[in-house]
């Protein structure tokens, strides 16, 4: 369930197109007003607003929103006001750069999207880096990284319910036997991970269970904790299975008496608004024994923090 809380009186597009122009006119940047606008409107609706900004003004309101904001509130806005394919290119692209290379946003992004969604993500990234996902994340990884990572993004998975138990028996099976032999890269293993439905891999892996007594992920944490490719093989198959597990963890990573990584925070807080945050949230304070929102708020400030609370539904408007 979605925390993104629309008005229930939403403004014409060129209304909330005004709005945000008189928000940067004059001394200083209304940020509360481009809070209140752009936090509680749907990417749809978001998307309406860009065009009748650009309309109105001739100007791109992403580059409006850089040059009069910054550090992390800047970020949250901008990843919030991209439409969710933009979002999603945008991220991968930054996850294949060398200063900031992440294998586990790309995995992230490939696993708990929906076909259609990473569809959308890969022709994005087709007209804003006129090149392909599969090409610079090909290009940036080597070895058992690169095997699994290209299979994932270039993924069309079934959405459907349907699942073959007798399948799903031979390929627990299958499975373990690589795992017991620490083949974790096979190309078989690969091969389900990345090609079958969600569905599919679930029953696969209560199959797993039923057979020998645990889950996979279980077994998997037997293995080498330094193996940084067996990490990121137990993260995709949370992401795959239990998705709101993972962004729990990564929530909790991200907000910790060490410092807080804005980044990772913002990411999960605007990707998931508008799908599951409200799940995630409720996850978050089971584990945690405090709630998502208020974890947030010991370790933000200012209007970082005030975006941040909106999209997570706890603001007042």
């Amino acid at each position: 369930m979605a925390t993104l809380k629309v008005s229930s009186h939403v403004p014409s597009p060129s209304e909330d197109a005004e709005q945000l122009k008189s928000a940067f006119d004059g001394w200083g940047t209304n940020e509360d007003l481009i809070i209140s606008i752009l936090a509680h409107r749907s990417a749809e609706q978001r998307k309406l607003i860009r065009q009748a900004y650009h309309e109105a003004s001739g100007e791109d309101l992403l580059k409006t929103l850089d040059k009069e904001l910054t550090s992390d509130f800047e970020r949250a806005i901008l990843l919030w006001t991209l439409e969710p394919g933009e979002r999603d290119a945008l991220l991968a692209n930054e996850a294949t750069k060398r200063w900031t290379s992440s294998n586990q946003v790309l995995m992230e992004v490939a696993c708990t999207r929906t076909s259609t969604q990473l569809l959308h993500a890969r022709q994005a990234y087709h007209a804003r880096y006129k090149k392909s996902i599969e090409e610079d994340v090909a290009h940036h990884t080597t070895g058992d990284f690169r095997k699994l990572l290209v299979s994932l993004v270039s993924s069309y998975r079934y959405e459907g319910d349907e699942v073959n138990m007798t399948l799903a028996k031979q390929e627990a099976k299958l499975i373990h036997e690589k795992i017991k032999d620490k083949n974790y890269s096979d190309e078989d293993v690969i091969r389900i991970l990345s090609t079958r439905s969600k569905a599919q891999i679930n029953a696969t892996f209560n199959r797993y269970q039923d057979e020998h007594g645990e889950e996979i992920l279980k077994t998997l944490e037997e293995g080498d904790e330094d193996d940084k490719f067996l990490g990121l093989l137990r993260s995709t198959i949370q992401c795959l299975t239990r998705p709101e597990l993972y962004f729990v963890d990564v929530l909790r990573s991200a907000i910790n008496k060490t410092g807080t990584d804005e980044g990772a925070l913002t990411r999960i807080v605007t990707t998931r608004a508008e799908i599951d945050l409200k799940v995630i949230g409720e996850e978050y304070q089971r584990r945690n024994s405090i709630p998502l929102e208020k974890a947030i708020t010991k370790d933000t400030r200012g209007d970082y923090e005030k975006m941040l609370v909106a999209l997570l539904g706890e603001d007042d408007a």
